[in-house]
């Protein structure tokens, strides 16, 4: 805290005047300096949100340009899944086709079968039938 020195009238009006004057200049500093923080609170304050804005901007793009590519690889993966499908089911046909002409084939052999087999009993029976006229011939005769 500053003295003065006093005089007959009072404290001496030169150093009162001084330190008025250098505490007024001081005192202009103190506001010219907070009006400048001010500003540049301001300047910060504008700046922080157009980075918060561009940050939501580069944000949304970035989800965008995610959703994009995860949509790209999901129709990539769909493509690959359906051509597997295809493939399989044509393996499937195949396979199908190949056990029909096994069973067909199968089916024919057993239609000669039983052809060859039917003559065979034909035949045998015919012998048996044969066999039976005879023993009634043998017995009408005798």
């Amino acid at each position: 805290m500053e003295r003065f020195n006093s005089s007959f009238k009072g404290y001496n009006i030169d150093e009162v005047n001084r330190f008025v004057d250098e505490m007024t200049r001081e005192y202009g500093a103190i506001i010219d300096k907070l009006r400048i923080k001010d500003a540049e609170i301001d300047r910060l304050k504008k700046e922080n949100e157009e980075l918060k804005a561009a940050s939501q901007k580069n944000s949304i793009g970035s989800l965008y340009s995610s959703s994009e590519e995860i949509t790209r690889l999901a129709k990539y993966e769909a493509r690959t899944i359906i051509d597997d499908a295809k493939k399989n089911a044509s393996r499937i046909v195949n396979d199908a086709l190949l056990e029909a002409e096994k069973i067909e084939t199968r089916a024919e052999n057993l239609r000669r079968n039983m052809i060859v087999f039917k003559r065979k009993m034909r035949s045998v029976v015919k012998t048996q039938l044969e066999t039976i006229e005879d023993i009634e011939e043998i017995k009408l005769d005798e």
